[in-house]
This record gives structure tokens, C-alpha cells and sequence, in this order.
């Protein structure tokens, strides 16, 4: 074999080795930093009462329409 081709082979070998390196860093930041982002526990069920009704503006309504149905998002 050359010269040429085994220099070309090393720089491939090269490449593909950092490559290698760059995807297995990158992954490994992606999920430290996926669960770093997570809220801390512990995590508790909340008791609901379903008797009591939330305190909402009345849904608006067209005169020409039998029902509707509206959906509320509360905003921090």
C-alpha cells in the first residue's frame, strides 16, 4: 500500500473516532441536563373536594347555539 492511502486511512480512523467521542459527550450532557430540569419530589396527591365548584367567569354563549362547552387554563 502508499503513502497516500495509508494517511488517508489514519485521517478517516481520526474522524471517526472524534466523532465518536463528540456523539457519546453529547448524549451524555443531553441527559444530565434532561434530569437536572426535572422538579424535585417528594410527590403527594393533592385531596380535591368534588363538591365544591371553582370560581370561574360564566362561559359565553350564542343565542343560536343549544350547548357549549368551555375549557379554563389558569396562568401563572
Amino acid at each position: 500500500m502508499d503513502m497516500a492511502g495509508e494517511r488517508r486511512r489514519r485521517v478517516w480512523r481520526r474522524a471517526v473516532i472524534v466523532w465518536a467521542l463528540v456523539a457519546v459527550v453529547a448524549g451524555g450532557l443531553t441527559l444530565w441536563m434532561q434530569d437536572s430540569t426535572k422538579p424535585r419530589g417528594p410527590y403527594v396527591w393533592e385531596d380535591a373536594n368534588p363538591d365544591e365548584t371553582p370560581d370561574l367567569p360564566p362561559c359565553p354563549t350564542p343565542e343560536d347555539v343549544g350547548a357549549v362547552l368551555c375549557a379554563y387554563v389558569e396562568a401563572d
